[in-house]
């Protein structure tokens, strides 16, 4: 039974590299110095619906590598900045201050205040996924696990009016999490940019104007 669990598990990494060696964004990435095929996720969003401009604050959760946070620190500039944060360490990058720790633990939290100067984020991006155990209602619920921590985070630096953009996988308990957004928030497009691979059931929510921060202020 080990023998043939390990067999399968070969199998499926031998086509997981074979896909990944052979994924045009791969190479794209390569070739234009992204970290990660996942800039271009950001990229197709930021084309779609113009999320990011010169000069804004912008909190990255689950940042690392850095491929979203080296987009968002392009497009914001010297005039803006990004706060990224991840449990795994991350190379510096321009326009980009880097926390490392979990989000959730209040030290890390009251440090991306600071680097915020105490001001609210005009946008959030959450890119993150849980590691994957195999198990799929495992990984479903700990998906959605993290979108709620991030939406949780979200209503507590995010300005109001300020948008929010986070990876959500579709299965159980993908719709009550997207009726959250739609509540939190005045409007919700749900996204499959070309960079997310078909087979994936990944998706992203991109919610615009958050109605009111946490503790009930509405500025």
């Amino acid at each position: 039974m080990a023998l043939q669990f390990y067999m399968a598990r070969s199998k499926t990494s031998g086509r997981w590299l074979q896909e990944h060696v052979n994924d045009p964004y791969v190479k794209q990435a390569q070739k234009e110095g992204y970290r990660s095929r996942s800039a271009y996720k950001l990229i197709q969003l930021n084309e779609r619906d113009r999320l990011l401009r010169s000069g804004m604050r912008v909190v990255d959760l689950g940042s690392a590598p850095g491929g979203w946070s080296q987009v968002a620190g392009k497009i914001v500039g010297e005039k803006g900045g990004v706060i990224a944060t991840d449990i795994l360490p991350m190379e510096a990058l321009r326009n980009v201050e880097f926390v490392q720790g979990d989000f959730t633990e209040q030290a890390v939290f009251d440090e991306i205040l600071q680097r915020l100067s105490l001001q609210p984020a005009d946008v959030v991006l959450c890119d993150m996924a849980p590691n994957i155990s195999g198990v799929n209602s495992a990984d479903q619920a700990g998906s959605i696990y993290l979108a709620e921590l991030a939406l949780d985070l979200t209503q507590r630096v995010l300005k109001v009016g300020g948008d929010f953009v986070v990876k959500i996988f579709q299965g159980e308990g993908s719709e009550a999490y997207l009726k959250q957004l739609r509540q939190a928030f005045t409007r919700l497009a749900v996204r499959k940019p070309a960079a997310s691979r078909a087979r994936s059931r990944e998706v992203y929510g991109v919610a615009r104007g958050l109605r009111v921060r946490s503790g009930g202020s509405s500025g």
